[in-house]
């Protein structure tokens, strides 16, 4: 690969607490060679101007599902791929509640290949805790580990006992891995499918509390002052969960915090008269919490921004509203989507970019997230004033269930380098 260089950027590098107007400068390897306003250029290399446009690292998306294998219809790793450098996405979580699920030592080799073969991102698999996302017996962490997984999560399925929360804590400490829980309490939530409140009464739907939430944080982080290890909290909904995060985060407990761009963007609302494409998990809640989520970012009791990317096929959402599958595509839109909140004045840009970028590389210790010299040159380039409309028909992803139809956007990503290759150009 021939040297380039990118010039007249502006680099927003939170890794390095850089904003500035400036060059990029990527070696023959596909590495960052230098940055910054004083870097030089070579009149050798390959040059791309790029004034008034923005360069950050590629986003880190922690919590992201693919079709492959079982469920290859609704998602597949070339789609995904498609989708997620579109959205400037360069490094994936991929979830383990594939069919069969990954949580033997041949499901991760071959998930692993799949990917290597079919994905054009930095794919980061995780397993399940337990096995078949059962709850009942936990998954070998240690040869999972050693075959490269980089976390363990049941997806939308928490671990209800508590002996044995107890006992994958302690397990999760002593080999240093990344356990990822979905915190809603079972008997709390079966059969519901929405926030409880004056929208569920209304459309006659049976609603869960955000007491189904926060009484399995509580446990977690109970359990969690006696089994110190790496515990992560995939997505919270909810102001009264951040209360018990504040006062466990004052109390000097370690763990980190996700949020789902839909809970920062959209409220129960926005589901309006039974939009299926807004059945998500957790569900959307009132503006309150909405606003108390802005505010747990601001006040880092939240580190991470996820896209939770479900995809499902359209025959599985068009359906009454409780019997319609949960979730929502996101990938594409997910940096889109958090620019809005820049825009509209309620985040910083940095912290949106720094909830996307160097946080979960952090959190998950991978070498990502960062622009600083030596390192992969995963960028992603955009223009923080170009607007657009999403349609569906128009996204990358297999499935087109996404939750913001119509919905009108200022932030366009433009251009997506992994390892110094342009692999996506708008």
């Amino acid at each position: 690969m021939k040297e380039k260089i990118l010039t007249n950027v502006r680099i927003i590098d939170p890794s390095q607490k850089m904003d500035e107007i400036g060059n990029i400068v990527i070696n023959e390897e596909g590495k960052i060679k230098s940055i910054g306003k004083k870097s030089s250029i070579s009149k050798s290399a390959e040059k791309i101007d790029l004034k008034g446009l923005v360069a950050i690292p590629g986003l880190v998306d922690m919590k992201a599902f693919v079709g492959e294998p079982g469920f290859e219809y609704k998602e597949n790793f070339r789609t995904l791929s498609q989708a997620a450098l579109a959205g400037g996405v360069t490094s994936i979580v991929t979830m383990p509640n594939t069919k069969p699920v990954i949580d033997n030592v041949s499901m991760v080799d071959f998930i692993i290949r799949r990917g290597r073969d079919k994905a054009k991102v930095n794919l980061f698999p995780c397993a399940s805790i337990t096995r078949q996302r059962e709850g009942n017996q936990m998954t070998e962490f240690g040869l999972l580990k050693a075959r490269g997984i980089i976390g363990f999560s049941d997806v939308n399925k928490t671990i209800q006992n508590s002996e044995l929360m107890s006992r994958i804590m302690n397990y999760a400490s002593d080999i240093d891995v990344l356990i990822m829980q979905h915190a809603e309490d079972y008997e709390l939530a079966k059969n519901s499918c929405i926030n409880q409140g004056e929208v569920a009464t209304r459309l006659g739907l049976q609603g869960v509390s955000d007491i189904a939430e926060k009484i399995i944080i509580e446990r977690d982080l109970s359990l969690l002052s006696e089994f110190p290890c790496r515990y992560h909290i995939n997505q919270i909904s909810s102001k009264n969960s951040l209360n018990v995060i504040k006062k466990n985060k004052s109390n000097g407990i370690k763990f980190s915090t996700g949020v789902s761009i839909n809970n920062l963007s959209l409220n129960q609302n926005d589901i309006g008269e039974f939009r299926t494409f807004l059945k998500l998990s957790p569900p959307l809640r009132s503006e309150e919490d909405r606003l108390s989520l802005i505010e747990g970012i601001k006040n880092d009791l939240i580190n991470v921004i996820v896209s939770d990317h479900i995809p499902e096929d359209e025959e599985s959402k068009r359906l009454p509203f409780a019997q319609a599958a949960t979730g929502s595509i996101g990938i594409e839109t997910l940096l889109s989507l958090s620019l809005e909140l820049y825009h509209n004045e309620s985040l910083p840009l940095e912290k949106i970019i720094k909830c996307l970028t160097i946080n979960p590389a952090k959190i998950l210790k991978i070498d990502k997230g960062s622009l600083k010299e030596g390192s992969d040159a995963d960028i992603c380039i955009f223009d923080l004033e170009k607007p657009w409309v999403v349609k569906a028909e128009e996204l990358k992803s297999k499935s087109k269930n996404t939750a913001i139809e119509n919905r009108k956007l200022q932030g366009k990503v433009k251009m997506t380098l992994l390892q110094g290759e342009v692999v996506y150009s708008n």
